[in-house]
């Protein structure tokens, strides 16, 4: 995939690392801010059966 997406992108080796380096990080704050909150209740993580 990662070659597929290297070869795929136009333009010299900076500019391709540049756009695959902002995509990464678009795709990281598309996970924090609406992917993982919308997983988290059905996570079994928050069923404590130990504590207050």
């Amino acid at each position: 995939m990662y070659g597929w997406l290297w070869r795929t992108i136009p333009g010299p080796p900076w500019r391709r690392a540049l756009i695959l380096t902002i995509a990464g990080a678009a795709v990281l704050v598309a996970c924090f801010i609406w992917v993982f909150p919308a997983i988290a209740p059905l996570m079994p993580f928050n069923d404590t059966t130990v504590g207050p």
